[in-house]
């Protein structure tokens, strides 16, 4: 999967093959064939299934279902190389299809060997021994029996978070295998949380029959086999669910998609579409109506954002720019600076993830307690989830300690600043500790906003000053910008990098420029959608605005989970930094002095929570759309709060761009997929205003060549 703004070239298909071998059966039951998919590689390189491998897989098939009828054999079983039974699709494959009818055809391809394991005139089994999503998993769904091993990393249909449908029998499958309200589930909302199934839960919905530990999962599994074709064992198959409660959930998930997705992208849609008529159509009518479904989104910009996102995910990994990674230094105590919540949130996962004693300080021992608090509190929390055993949590309070004294700090080899975003405290914190640690020691910030060059001016040694970023909530937030300033040595930041790593987040590197890149943003998102109000747009018209960009919340939401005070305060910051293109809000900042809450309650678990109407008293009475407005130019709608929105990023994104803050624009769709949860089907955001037009309107040019990131011009 390519990770730069080149055109992807179309590379040959990775095959995986299907190696048949003969097994006997425990108890005179016959030979079972034991298909094993495997591409040939290790495994850092999944198998996939494209052109080739399918016909390959239909020819095996094919060959087994004559030696059924012969009787020859009495089952047919299929599972994978160590570690997989498939991922599912090529996707760079998929990308590369040219036509509607070609991606008809890859549709049917599918179908058309799958459906050799539902014909084969003996039963079928699946032995899911590993990571198995997408038409991995429509593999296993197609057979009459699925085991699954304890350690399969992960089991799921992923497709409409890619801008894709199950296209190979899921849509129609997965309702008669768990229901169709488990099955809105598997195929809506897991992909659109990222949420693929563990083995246990994959068992306890009932999308596989039995589960087996790893350690002789496919001797069991072939024993088990036996078990079934003797009928020893018959697994429980459920009755089709009666068509008014297969209509109301498809209703009820509808209007779900209605008020999360707004219309922002089509796979949710046509997926939905596809579990509604799954109930009366025939196995033939459902494949049928997957395989044009599969085909009108292979041919859509927003299935070629998503693999382009996908590919930037995957390979963020590996961070564009970073200094070869045997100049990090080594890593045995760590200091925070502060013990308020950011603070503690970096403690709790540095001790969790590197294993090292950490040190939080703050200014009074009230303070430090409440630090330390938080993470006994929370080790416990996940005890009780069953997601820490209580090993883990009491090495890590043991490890994290609290101390008023600065000079705890000594026998660091990083130390972490976390404290109030105020360029002058930072700056005291730093000299403080530049007289403390060791010459070798490197100082970080988690600064959101602030220039860490003119952090770092007044010390002796500036060039052991780097930023790393963290996102709120530090513990599930993926990405952490690692800040190089003026004078950042490659060893502070080959250290950052190699923490981060270890943390297990994705780190970009960016330039010291305000806001780095997912604030200076999402900031202006924020701040621009404000400025509508303030002009006249009613609160709730602004709020809805941006609904066809598919935000994972609308903008008052934003404002009240990154606090408003916060929200102002960096919108503040870069409007002195960067000008005018930051607007200054006097209604927020009225908001944030009298401490008034914007949102109201979500109206339901899952769903947003609306803007209050009533703080649109503090930003004056709504005017009539198009009529003139307080700032003198006219009240914008809702398409043109949007137009604003999209028109500031575009402008901005130029800036970023000719400041060089990321090395080029895929870097910045990266830290606003993973730092602000651009969709993928918007593939982040420079495809979104390429395939809109903004960036050839207002830049001149596109930002990302064509066929990138959407389908390339004929």
């Amino acid at each position: 999967m390519t990770t730069t703004t080149d055109t992807p070239a179309v590379r040959a298909e990775r095959v995986t093959h299907s190696l048949v071998a003969d097994v006997e059966l425990p108890g005179g039951q016959g030979v079972l064939a034991l298909v094993t998919l495997d591409n040939g590689l290790d495994h850092t390189k999944p198998s996939t299934l494209g052109p080739e491998g399918l016909a390959e897989l239909t020819t095996a098939l094919t060959t087994l279902q004559r030696r059924a009828a012969a009787g020859e054999i009495a089952a047919v079983a299929v599972t994978g190389k160590p570690y997989f039974l498939a991922a599912g699709a090529d996707l760079l494959g998929v990308s590369a299809v040219t036509s509607h009818e070609q991606a008809l055809e890859l549709g049917r391809a599918g179908h058309a060997a799958y459906e050799l394991l539902h014909t084969m005139g003996v039963p079928t089994f699946a032995f899911v021994n590993g990571l198995a999503l997408g038409g991995g998993l429509e593999v296993a769904l197609n057979c009459d029996y699925r085991t699954v091993a304890s350690d399969a990393a992960a089991l799921g249909l992923p497709e409409t978070g890619l801008g894709l449908v199950p296209g190979w029998g899921g849509a129609y499958l997965v309702p008669r295998l768990v229901g169709i309200e488990k099955a809105v589930e598997v195929i809506l909302t897991r992909p659109a949380a990222n949420k693929p199934y563990k083995p246990a839960e994959a068992l306890k919905i009932g999308l596989v029959d039995e589960l087996f530990e790893a350690a002789d999962f496919l001797e069991r599994s072939i024993s088990w086999a036996a078990s079934v074709l003797r009928g020893d064992v018959v697994p429980a198959r459920r009755d089709l669910d009666p068509e008014p409660v297969w209509d109301a959930v498809v209703a009820g998930a509808r209007k779900q998609l209605d008020h999360l997705v707004a219309g922002s992208r089509p796979a949710p849609y046509r997926a939905l579409d596809l579990l509604a008529g799954a109930r009366t159509a025939t196995r033939a009518e459902a494949f049928a109506a997957e395989d044009e479904a599969l085909a009108d989104l292979i041919m859509s910009d927003e299935m070629r954002a998503s693999v382009y996102a996908f590919g930037l995910t995957s390979g963020g990994k590996k961070p564009k720019g970073a200094p070869a990674s045997d100049l990090a230094r080594p890593i045995t105590r760590v200091g925070i600076v502060g013990a308020g919540l950011m603070a503690a949130q970096i403690a709790l996962l540095v001790s969790q993830r590197l294993g090292v004693p950490v040190v939080m300080r703050d200014l009074d021992a009230e303070r430090v307690e409440k630090g330390l608090g938080f993470v006994r509190a929370t080790t416990e929390k996940l005890v009780g989830r069953g997601r820490m055993t209580p090993e883990v949590a009491a090495r890590i309070v043991a490890s994290v300690t609290g101390t008023t004294e600065i000079g705890e700090f000594a026998s660091c080899d990083v130390v972490v600043e976390a404290v109030t975003e105020v360029m002058g405290l930072k700056k005291k914190v730093f000299a403080e500790l530049e007289d403390v640690v060791s010459p070798d020691t490197i100082l970080a910030t988690n600064t959101s906003a602030l220039s860490i060059t003119e952090m770092a001016s007044d010390l002796r040694h500036p060039e052991r000053v780097v930023g790393i970023h963290f996102f709120n909530p530090v513990a599930q937030m993926p990405l952490v910008e690692v800040v190089k300033a003026e004078k950042t040595s490659d060893e502070a930041l080959a250290t950052a990098f190699a923490i981060t790593k270890k943390l297990r987040k994705t780190a970009v590197l960016v330039a010291d420029r305000p806001g780095f890149v997912v604030n200076r943003l999402l900031v202006l998102v924020m701040g621009k959608v404000v400025e509508a109000v303030e002009n006249g747009t009613s609160v709730e018209v602004a709020d809805r605005a941006l609904a066809p960009l598919g935000f994972p919340m609308p903008t008052f939401e934003l404002f009240d989970l990154v606090g408003p005070a916060v929200g102002l305060h960096v919108l503040t910051s870069l409007r002195e930094d960067l000008g005018d293109r930051f607007p200054r809000s006097p209604g927020l900042e009225k908001l944030v002095a009298d401490g008034t809450r914007v949102v109201l309650d979500a109206p339901a678990p899952g769903m947003h929570k609306p803007v209050d109407p009533a703080i649109q008293s503090v930003f004056g009475e709504a005017l009539p759309a198009g009529s003139t407005g307080r700032a003198g130019t006219p009240v914008l709608d809702e398409a043109g709060v949007l137009d604003s929105v999209l028109g500031a990023l575009t402008v901005e994104i130029g800036h970023m761009l000719t400041e060089r803050v990321v090395a080029d624009p895929s870097q910045i769709d990266l830290c606003m997929i993973l730092g602000a949860g651009w969709g993928f089907h918007t593939g982040g955001i420079t495809p979104y205003l390429d395939r809109t037009g903004y960036s050839e309107r207002l830049l001149g040019r596109r930002i990302l060549p064509d066929g990138v990131a959407n389908v390339p011009a004929a």
